[in-house]
């Protein structure tokens, strides 16, 4: 079955296309990276997926249901420079935000609830970190707190738009650990990726991605030298070894 499945998504910025006409299908319980230059309208294609900006066509199905149906079954790590880090707010709070699809706005969350969003910080090894200012927290710790925050959704398909930049080596450790847990329980994880010497070791599925699809598919089948060159146009090579290297930037 497909986790997700998009038809005929465009957007558009100042009259000029972002993405155009994309159609493509994720099978459930896959790791899939979103690879493209800068520009390509990756971040911007989660962010249409799930209805954070305008689109002027397109549609979005989660388990062949519309995606307002099963908003519910979705989670999503946004970029870290996307997010308010001075909001007064300590990590246990933000964790809890993830409680609320199960609980609802309005309810306080409950002892069961708390317990519950606590055990999300432990599993990142943030669980010290509860009650501290989110803002005082460095770049990796924060990017925990949101992973602990995308654990408490207990989500079947996951977004994760650049969860790598800026973390140190620990949290992309655990990143990755955590992308493989979701995978071995059959959930489905989508995330926007820029390091193209690593695609082949963190995902099993891949989506090249230049304003329209250039194609999608198991890793091992699209992440080739015709494609990337096709998507990055002739600013890429390989130099042996499955190494990757980027001309010009």
């Amino acid at each position: 079955m497909n986790a997700l499945t998009i038809q005929n998504l465009s957007v558009t910025y100042d009259k000029q296309y972002a993405l155009e006409d994309v159609n493509f299908s994720i099978p459930e319980g896959s790791l899939t990276g979103i690879i493209g230059p800068n520009g390509a309208g990756k971040s911007t294609l989660i962010k249409a997926i799930l209805r954070l900006i305008p689109t002027i066509s397109g549609e979005v199905t989660v388990y062949g249901k519309p995606y307002k149906k099963q908003r519910s079954l979705v989670g999503y790590v946004p970029q870290r420079s996307e997010v308010d880090w001075d909001f007064p707010t300590n990590a246990l709070d933000v964790v809890l935000m993830g409680r609320y699809g199960h609980i609802g706005w309005i309810k306080r969350p409950n002892k069961k609830e708390v317990q519950y969003a606590l055990d999300c910080l432990k599993k990142v090894g943030m669980e010290e970190f509860a009650d501290r200012q989110i803002s005082q927290l460095s770049g990796g710790q924060q990017q925990r707190v949101f992973l602990a925050r995308a654990l408490a959704q207990d989500a079947q398909v996951y977004f994760m738009d650049e969860p790598f930049v800026g973390v140190d080596a620990a949290t992309e450790r655990a990143i990755i650990k955590l992308m493989q847990e979701w995978k071995e329980q059959g959930k489905t994880v989508l995330v926007v990726h820029h390091d193209l010497q690593t695609v082949k070791d963190y995902f099993d599925h891949c989506l090249l991605l230049n304003k329209k699809p250039i194609e999608c598919g198991p890793t091992s089948d699209v992440f080739t030298m015709d494609n990337l060159q096709r998507t990055y146009g002739g600013s890429i090579s390989f130099l042996g070894n499955n190494q990757v290297m980027m001309q010009g930037g």
